[in-house]
């Protein structure tokens, strides 16, 4: 396909005006990269294929990038991939380095893109391959390596971030069995039927316990508005970006090889790569506290990821994560259909969508940098300004969900628990995570409980198993083994 066919203003207009919106979406908490690309997509019908095409890849892209911009500023991530940039991202920003960290993690967003589109365009096929390999316990173990991730990698005792996993999974089986169809801790409520929204709970523990902290405040400064505005040498950020190289390419693998895992999503990429940086990371210590692998590391696997979760898609017809279940969709509604003839039947199609994905991630750049200095101006606002946005559009976030009230006060509530888990040391993102992955979990092991006849030795013989489940022994086990063996030697 011809690039000029892309570069015309028909396609372009309609493109760029995708990613502000994107921008707009992702750093606003509650207002998820799949709700963008599920608005985007009913206009994107009224469009040339290649216009409507370009939209809905632009979108996601920007959308996932841009949750970190809350997350950075005021620890609230806008999306749920954007949950471990409240860690090394806020850290920074409360020593006002929050913009040169986003403009680190915006160049690292498109670099870890590119990386994941090059592998969508020259390694689909192997790595859908692999992914097809997963049964029922393989899901199981990868959502329990994904919490354990994220239990190991947070700030604080490991102990107490393994029960905020566990609370978060406790949490996610309210509702309707949906196995056997009987209701679980809903007491009667008709509300609770339904189970409780991950996005009100996400938004109440980031942002309300937030604001409940900043109202113990004395001063109603914000703490951006008394420092000198920050500059950012662009030097610094990509020489930064060199010295880091390594923690670049080993987030991008991981966020594409993650993504092409059906139903894992840029969350789990993130934390991998997160848990990947850290554990291999010559000064570990420094993880939540402003390291700036730390900032790299996930930021490079969320974008990646978008690239891979396409590999299932177009390949297999198997949507990699939420957006790209919208997005197969579509693509049927442009009379496209995903399988392996889609490189022969659609070709023009297939390699449209390679060029769209290469150029998003330069476009990425122009709308990331008017996304920071627009959050940066904001940000600079007094604090009793900033914390009334936040409860604005945290209310309206919650409320947009479902369109009722009940999802606003699950969002008071999580915003009560998530100040005092705080107060006590309880890191919040394996909460979150245990509400996102528990669901999946729980249907996964059911379901190979019962394909397997309640046979459990199939949980861990199976290779690709054992191999998860060695690679949970070494994350628990290796650094208590190594530091033994280290007193011994001495």
């Amino acid at each position: 396909m011809a690039l000029t066919e892309l570069l015309t203003l028909e396609v372009l207009i309609p493109w760029l005006l995708s990613m502000i919106f994107g921008i707009f979406v992702g750093a606003t908490p509650g207002l998820t990269a799949t709700m963008a690309v599920a608005l985007i997509v009913p206009i994107s019908f009224n469009l040339p294929a290649n216009a409507g095409l370009a939209m809905i890849i632009g979108v996601s892209f920007t959308a996932i990038f841009a949750g970190d911009i809350p997350a950075t500023y005021l620890r609230i991530p806008g999306t749920p991939a954007s949950a471990s940039a409240t860690l090394d991202g806020h850290a920074l920003a409360q020593q006002n380095r929050g913009r040169f960290a986003l403009i680190l993690n915006l160049w690292c967003s498109a670099l870890g893109g590119l990386l994941g589109v090059a592998a969508l365009i020259f390694i689909a096929p192997q790595l859908a391959t692999f992914a097809l390999k997963f049964s029922n316990f393989e899901y199981f173990w990868l959502a329990i390596f994904g919490l354990s991730l994220s239990a190991v990698v947070s700030a604080g005792h490991t102990v107490k971030a393994l029960l905020a996993a566990a609370l978060g999974i406790l949490i996610s089986t309210i509702g309707i069995d949906t196995s056997v169809g009987t209701p679980r801790f809903t007491f009667d409520s008709v509300a609770l039927t339904g189970g409780i929204q991950f996005i009100p709970v996400m938004i109440g523990l980031f942002g309300l316990s937030e604001v409940f902290r900043n109202v113990l405040r004395k001063s109603d400064v914000s703490p951006d508005a008394a420092r000198p505005a920050e500059k950012v040498s662009m030097l610094e950020v990509w020489s930064t970006m060199w010295k880091r190289k390594s923690t670049i390419a080993k987030g991008a693998v991981t966020g594409t090889v993650v993504g092409a895992l059906p139903g894992a999503g840029a969350d789990i990429a993130a934390w991998a790569s997160y848990g990947i940086a850290q554990r291999t990371s010559k000064e570990p210590d420094t993880f939540g506290k402003g390291a700036l692998d730390g900032v790299v590391a996930p930021t490079s696997a969320n974008n990646a990821a978008v690239g891979g979760a396409w590999i299932p898609a177009l390949v297999f017809g198997i949507p990699g994560d939420a957006v790209t279940a919208i997005v197969l969709g579509a693509l049927m509604m442009h009379h496209i259909t995903p399988g392996p003839e889609i490189f022969t039947h659609h070709a023009d199609a297939v390699h449209s969508i390679f060029t769209i994905g290469l150029i998003t991630q330069v476009l990425l750049l122009l709308a990331g940098y008017a996304g920071i200095r627009a959050f940066g101006a904001i940000m600079r606002c007094p604090r009793h300004l900033i914390m009334t946005g936040v409860v604005i559009f945290s209310i309206v976030g919650a409320y947009s969900l479902q369109n009722r009230f009940f999802d606003v006060w699950i969002m008071l509530g999580a915003g009560l628990l998530g100040f005092f888990l705080d107060r006590h040391g309880v890191p919040l993102p394996p909460l979150i995570l245990g509400l996102i992955l528990g669901p999946l979990a729980e249907k996964k092991l059911r379901a190979g409980l019962i394909s397997s006849q309640g046979n459990l030795t199939d949980m861990f013989t199976q290779p690709i198993c054992a191999a998860l489940v060695s690679m949970l022994v070494v994350i628990f086990l290796g650094p208590p083994l190594w530091k033994i063996w280290k007193s011994s030697k001495a």
